[in-house]
């Protein structure tokens, strides 16, 4: 909706309401084209409506506020002077933008994505950002990125980082590359297709006598809280981070279940899981003596950071050191393909959105299938002596 031509000055600006819904733009009367854009949110900026090529364009010039009246209107008869000699002003912008490099793409990237990922993943990205992508490609302009560049620095980051990590550096710089597409600053993406290296699975499983030295040695642990913290891993397949932010609002005792907020999954999806009884006995003994909000809060007040000391302590005493936290995980559903359970029931349990992720567990069903074939195998036998 455009209003009428008037004078642009700081007094009538501020008076100027938001519209109901759309934009309204009030037009200088001094300069042609030169006006003050109002959003129904309320958000004022300078605007240049110019003609060049027979095409029709609109430059922001920038916000009020930012900008004053005066910058706004020195810089309006500064871009209609271009226009006057054939020069198209947007496209000078938006070539700009094209520009850009991969640090500025990366600053871009960390304002406006990377406080939509979990605390654990910003941490690893803005790590492999800043010691791997930053310090071979922070200068190149998007532009001007190529396949060779890619492939160059996969292969630095597999010589000092190893395979696995390569791979995961080339997979951010990916995903940030797709968000620059998406919000115009470049238009093709050449990480994408990178050769990945071939990764060598890391899951570890403690077994049912590890398992029995782990809860003996739990009972021994200086960290009471610690110990409880790994206990509900153990028994519930969570991940580390779910389990340090539950809050006791998260559950309903009396029906069995861990209602996961989508803040604190890792697929952003709110994850309903039914609990064990032992869980429940295992979250009754703490509840007694816990006045917070937080199953496990830290002495501040606010949820625990992490347990690496008495994880540390725990490897050493069960003699399990080449174990990880998140091998509790793989553990949770080792032993549940042990005891008979498909891939489709252990995925809902740790929260899998994709059925590939809970694949990588399909080899460990090979016992319990052989276990059933051999059951074909005593039939037939039986058969024959019958015989």
């Amino acid at each position: 909706m455009t209003k009428k031509r008037e004078r642009l000055t700081k007094k009538l600006i501020d008076s100027l309401s938001p519209p109901e819904k759309g934009n309204t733009i009030t037009y200088d009367d001094t300069i042609r084209g030169f006006g003050i854009r109002v959003t129904k949110k309320g958000v004022k900026s300078f605007v240049l409506n110019y003609v060049v090529n027979g095409r029709e364009r609109r430059y922001t010039i920038g916000k009020y506020g930012a900008w004053t009246t005066a910058a706004a209107r020195e810089k309006a008869a500064e871009l209609k002077r271009q226009v006057d000699n054939g020069i198209d002003p947007l496209a000078i912008k938006q070539a700009e933008r094209a520009a850009m490099s991969v640090k500025e793409l990366w600053k871009e990237f960390e304002k406006r994505h990377l406080p939509s990922l979990v605390d654990r993943s910003q941490k690893d990205v803005a790590s492999m950002f800043a010691n791997y992508i930053l310090p071979e490609l922070g200068t190149v302009r998007l532009k001007d990125l190529s396949g060779a560049q890619i492939d160059d620095l996969h292969k630095h980051v597999t010589q000092k980082g190893g395979s696995t990590r390569a791979n995961r550096v080339l997979e951010a710089l990916r995903s940030a590359i797709n968000k620059g597409i998406r919000w115009g600053y470049c238009e093709k993406n050449p990480a994408d297709g990178f050769k990945r290296n071939a990764e060598e699975a890391k899951e570890n499983y403690l077994t049912p006598a590890q398992l029995e030295t782990v809860f003996d040695k739990l009972n021994e642990m200086p960290n009471e809280k610690a110990a409880n913290i790994i206990r509900m891993l153990i028994l519930t397949g969570a991940r580390i981070g779910e389990v340090l932010r539950a809050e006791w609002t998260h559950f309903d005792l009396d029906k069995a279940l861990w209602i996961k907020p989508s803040s604190h999954t890792k697929q952003k999806k709110v994850h309903k899981v039914p609990i064990s009884l032992e869980t429940i006995e295992l979250l009754e003994g703490i509840k007694e003596n816990n006045s917070s909000k937080y199953l496990f809060p830290s002495e501040k007040g606010k949820p625990m950071h992490d347990i690496k000391k008495p994880w540390a302590w725990l490897r050493k005493e069960a003699n399990i050191k080449g174990y990880r936290i998140h091998d509790l995980r793989h553990t949770f559903a080792s032993l549940l393909i042990t005891e008979g359970e498909n891939l489709a029931v252990i995925g809902k349990l740790l929260g899998h959105s994709q059925h590939q992720t809970t694949m990588r567990y399909a080899h460990l069903m090979d016992d319990p299938l052989r276990a059933a074939a051999g059951k074909i195998g005593a039939l037939t036998r039986g058969g024959s002596d019958a015989a």
